[in-house]
């Protein structure tokens, strides 16, 4: 891995098996997406034949066209709200694995644009899970939400998977939505289909490639190229930060147990473990910036004008742990180092396939 910025990854849960995905059709939403190109490129990796659906990605650049057509067996460029387009690429897939990660996910966006939002991921949801029961071959549906679910009463408590649903925003009550239509679905309309139906809650992704709207590492980066102050709203709100890679390897592991039949559980936290203390923004911003080699420095902008965010957010991923035997693999510093890695090697004109291939295989090889 030499010149790709990668280092070997601590002692840690267990990683995903190729025997599994070797040859698995897997059908994936949102693969244009910044988690979701990780997600294709990993699971081509693992052997799988994957096939994508979703709109091309907004942001210029964006990763999904960085790396290209690589880790796809086929794509249909379309809209989750498009239920007949849908249910035919579905269909035509004939997939094992649904992985559903379509979705607009972002909260200012949300308060911007709420029945875009709801549309997407509520009837987004809707439409997908009513094409699965055409479809005999899956075997597994798993449709990713958030970490933000839960109804946030800004206590500070850690989120357990049987907490209360509930959102302040747009953005988080069509997750909570989602997680109804989902377990309304499981347990009524799926009766007679073979098909594992389950939900998947991670933390905030931290990774290489996320050139997005309104999140922390790319608003660093955009600073940085543009040779301009980094502006923060909310520096001491602290969120469940983990690396995609993480978050990815507990989503693979869950679609491995369901189709096993090892677990019957119909929804799992995947964040940092409990007694890792939260980062907040600010300090994270701080070592982002550091491990870019720039001088950590950002101004406090006034957030009075601006959408009320949730300043404090944990998860528990207790269930996900004694469940699968997952667990993080990468600290808080561990993840620094790998997201900045990958923005260097970006910047000093590296391949972005083959450095975030690079980080895959690092994490898949590592003791």
């Amino acid at each position: 891995m030499e010149g790709l910025g990668v280092s070997a990854a601590p002692p840690s849960g267990p990683r995903p098996d190729p025997a599994f995905w070797a040859g698995r059709r897997v059908f994936l939403t949102g693969h244009t997406g910044f988690k979701g190109t990780w997600a294709r490129l990993w699971l081509s990796r693992l052997g799988a034949e994957v096939h994508g659906y979703a709109l091309t990605p907004e942001s210029d650049p964006a990763l999904h066209h960085l790396v290209g057509a690589a880790g796809l067996a086929g794509e249909t460029i379309a809209d989750i709200r498009d239920a007949r387009a849908l249910a035919g690429a579905l269909a035509a897939a004939a997939p094992d694995v649904v992985l559903h990660m379509a979705a607009q996910p972002l909260v200012r966006r949300s308060f911007e644009r709420p029945t875009e939002t709801f549309e997407v991921n509520v009837m987004g949801t809707v439409h997908l899970l009513d094409a699965v029961r055409q479809v005999p071959s899956v075997a597994v549906a798993l449709i990713v939400t958030t970490d933000k679910v839960y109804h946030n009463d800004e206590s500070g408590r850690t989120f357990r998977e049987d907490d209360r649903l509930g959102g302040h925003d747009p953005y988080s009550a069509s997750k909570a939505a989602a997680e109804h239509v989902v377990a309304a679905y499981r347990a009524s309309l799926f009766a007679g289909h073979d098909a594992r139906i389950a939900t998947a809650r991670g933390g905030n992704v931290l990774g290489g490639g996320d050139f997005s709207a309104d999140r922390l590492v790319p608003d660093v980066v955009r600073a940085a190229l543009a040779g301009r102050d980094l502006a923060i709203r909310n520096p001491q709100a602290t969120r469940p930060w983990q690396h995609v890679l993480d978050c990815l390897a507990g989503y693979f592991l869950y679609v491995e147990a369901l189709a096993a039949g090892r677990t019957t559980v119909g929804a799992l936290n995947f964040g940092p473990l409990a007694d890792e203390a939260p980062m907040p923004v600010g300090r994270l911003a701080s070592a982002v910036q550091a491990a870019l080699g720039l001088a950590p420095a950002w101004d406090h902008v006034s957030a009075e004008d601006q959408p009320r965010e949730m300043n404090r957010l944990h998860l528990d991923p207790a269930l996900a742990v004694t469940t699968l035997g997952w667990r993080p693999r990468l600290d808080a510093p561990a993840i620094v180092e790998r997201t900045a890695a990958w923005y260097a090697d970006w910047r000093a004109g590296r391949p972005p396939l083959a450095v975030t291939r690079a980080q895959i295989d690092a994490f898949m090889e590592g003791p």
